[in-house]
Parts: structure tokens; C-alpha cells; sequence
């Protein structure tokens, strides 16, 4: 049988008592009082444990330290906002537990605020949410304050020192609308994902500019330097056009593996449909060779075979084919997570389903907020294996 849900005695809810509530509401806002009220006998009880006797105790003559009134506070909580009374002593020790300092906001309550955030939802649209769909009165002050915290983790996190040396780093973007302007333009979320040396993948940060070009690129990795990266072994891209010579630019000893599913997809786009399942399975024997030099042969075959009915599909293997085949001066077993950027590709899916329900987003910072807020979020579910430096 169900126990019964009884924190406090019958005799106390007595039917006068009760009298005072007629809907919800009410009992939202008595719930808030009663939660401000033993909040402050609850500092109270930790001031007398912290000076050693009760108030007005002639105990606490002579003693050294002793109250020194005390100061208001809003907190939040599942049933507010309220103003309590924090204790404070002469000598500035106290340190209370039940409302730490710096912390006035309820968990509860900053875990929705945070959450509407990151979907994207303006100060004023979190307040009238709030409101209306969960009947908590939140001025937009505090909501400011909270929503302020995640800015400020988030520029913490973009800004944190990097380890000086990766073994890889994967690079793509995944392109959201932003109003810019008065405008609903195409914009890039730059992603770079870094294999460290203990074997960890860590994201490395989150840009957003315009459509992806490698001009902009030369600016991510020119800040991935000025935050300590000193050296990649190898760097993942897309076929994205000068983005090699950028990357040789910044860190000239870094070998460029350019992405082989991309170039698949490239070399697709000039064949027709009827063809595409044979001529896949052609390609697929170049990257799947156990050598560059077999890999050769192989490149050698499909244009023997197709060269003269899609020339431009093999001529974008020859253009790039050192860059397509770093891969092969590394062992078998980790070749294929170079020669991806499946991992990335896979991180960005998530993403995406977190924020498919946003047709646009306000600013860029908004979009790039949401973006990171969700990264942390997948962290925290077991969702990303990696770690997001949070």
C-alpha cells in the first residue's frame, strides 16, 4: 500500500489554516514564504553552530566575534523569488552552507532558465515562459544574472589554454540561419575535434562566421596557436578549396589529410545514377589498398575504366592525391579515423538534433552559445565520448 504524503502533522493543517488557499497559486506563494522562513532559521541555527552560543546568550561576552546584523539576498527557487535575511558576524568568517555565497539562484530554477536559453529564446521570451507556462514570477534582472553565468562559462571555455602538441585534429562546420542585419543569412559553426596524446579527443572551440571559406579558417587556427597548440601531426578537412595551403600556413609541419568520404562525394556529383554503385566500388579500392603504392595502381584502374566517360571525377583524385594519401604511412588499424572526419560529422549530427527545431537564431552569439551549451549537455548524458574541456 502507498504510503501516505504527510510531512507535516494533521493538526496543523487544520481547516482554518487551509481556509487561507483557494487555488494553486496560493499555495505556490505560501510554499515560497515558508521556504524563505526556514532558510533563515536554518542560517540562523548555522550562525549560533558558527560563533559557538544563541543569540543574546551572554555566552558570547568577551568571545571575540559576535553577530553584526545581517543583509538581504534574493534567491530563487521552484516557487520564486524571494528576499531573505543572511547573518553576518563582526569578524567576517561565517560562511553559510544552506545559501552559499555566490549562489542565490535555486538549481531547479536555473536548469529551465538555462535550458530555454540555449534554445535560443530572448530574456524577455524566458520571462514570459515562465510566467505563463510555469506560473514563477522571475524578473529579468535575475534572469539576466543566470543567463550571464552560461555567457561567461562559455567564453571561458572557448578561451582555455590548449595542450601544445595533437596527434590529429578534425575540422568541419555545420551552417545555421542567423538574423544578421534585419536579414536571415546562411552562417558556419566552425568545429575543430583534437586526438590528444593520452589517447582523449577534446573539441577545441567553436567559431561562427560567415560561409565556410578558408580565409576564415586561417583565423581559427591562428587562435588554436595563440592558446598554446604549438604542433598537429595531421589535420582532417573537407576538399574545401585552399583550406591545405592555409593549414601549412599556421603549422607548416602538419601533414593534411583531406577527408576521403568528401572526395567520394565530390567525384559522385559527375557521375550518373546508373553508374554510381560500380564506379563506388572502384574507388573503394584505392583507399582500401594496403599502400600508396597499390592505391596507385588502383587510381590507375578506375581511370582506365571511366577516365574517358567522367574525367573530371578522377581528375579530382589526381589534383589532391597526396593529400589523400597520408593516411597510408600510418598503421591499419587507425587509418580510417584519418582518413574521416566521420567523428565530427557524427558530433555535429547531435548537435543538429538538438537545435532541428529552431528555424533561426537572433545573433551569432546566440547560435554559438546553443551550440556549446548543447555540447555540454551530450557530455553530461553519455552521448559524447570525448571530452569538451568543461
Amino acid at each position: 500500500m502507498k504510503e501516505k504524503n504527510q510531512v507535516v502533522p494533521d493538526e496543523v493543517l487544520s481547516k482554518e489554516f487551509l481556509s487561507q488557499f483557494k487555488t494553486e497559486a496560493d499555495v505556490s506563494r505560501f510554499l515560497n514564504q515558508l521556504h524563505a522562513q526556514v532558510l533563515e532559521k536554518m542560517l540562523e541555527g548555522e550562525m549560533d553552530a558558527h560563533l559557538g552560543y544563541e543569540k543574546n546568550s551572554v555566552a558570547g561576552n568577551n568571545t571575540g566575534n559576535s553577530r553584526n546584523g545581517s543583509y538581504p539576498k534574493k534567491i530563487q527557487t521552484g516557487h520564486g523569488e524571494s528576499v531573505i535575511s543572511i547573518p553576518r558576524d563582526r569578524n567576517g568568517q561565517f560562511e553559510p552552507i544552506a545559501v552559499p555565497k555566490h549562489e542565490s539562484r535555486g538549481l531547479s530554477i536555473e536548469k529551465l532558465v538555462i535550458s530555454l536559453y540555449a534554445k535560443g529564446m530572448s530574456v524577455s521570451d524566458i520571462e514570459e515562459e515562465m510566467r505563463e507556462i510555469y506560473e514563477i514570477e522571475l524578473s529579468t534582472s535575475a534572469i539576466s544574472i543566470i543567463t550571464n553565468k552560461v555567457s561567461q562559462a562559455a567564453q571561458e571555455w572557448q578561451n582555455r589554454p590548449l595542450d601544445p602538441v595533437y596527434l590529429i585534429v578534425w575540422m568541419d562546420g555545420i551552417v545555421f540561419k542567423v538574423r544578421d542585419n534585419g536579414k536571415i543569412i546562411n552562417k558556419t559553426v566552425y568545429l575543430c575535434v583534437g586526438l590528444k596524446q593520452s589517447g582523449l579527443k577534446e573539441v577545441l572551440g567553436m567559431w561562427v562566421g560567415k560561409s565556410e571559406s578558408s580565409s576564415f579558417w586561417m583565423g581559427v587556427l591562428t587562435d588554436l596557436k595563440a592558446r598554446g597548440v604549438q604542433d598537429i601531426l595531421i589535420t582532417c578537412t573537407d576538399n574545401l578549396n585552399g583550406f591545405t595551403d592555409t593549414i601549412r600556413t599556421v603549422f607548416p609541419q602538419s601533414s593534411t589529410q583531406i577527408c576521403v568520404v568528401h572526395q567520394i562525394r565530390n567525384s559522385c556529383k559527375y557521375v550518373v545514377y546508373k553508374d554510381k554503385k560500380e564506379f563506388t566500388a572502384d574507388m573503394k579500392n584505392i583507399y582500401n589498398a594496403p599502400n600508396k603504392e597499390v592505391a596507385a595502381a588502383e587510381l590507375d584502374n578506375l581511370e582506365k575504366k571511366w577516365g574517358g566517360k567522367y574525367p573530371y571525377a578522377i581528375l579530382s583524385w589526381r589534383n589532391n592525391w597526396d593529400d589523400l594519401t597520408v593516411f597510408f604511412q600510418f598503421p591499419l588499424e587507425i587509418r580510417k579515423i584519418i582518413y574521416t572526419t566521420n567523428l565530427i560529422e557524427n558530433l555535429n549530427g547531435k548537435i543538429r538534433k538538438y537545435t532541428k527545431s529552431k528555424l533561426s537564431f537572433p545573433s551569432d552569439d546566440a547560435v554559438k552559445k546553443t551550440c556549446i551549451f548543447h555540447l555540454w549537455r551530450l557530455k553530461r548524458n553519455g552521448q559524447c565520448l570525448f571530452q569538451t574541456g568543461d
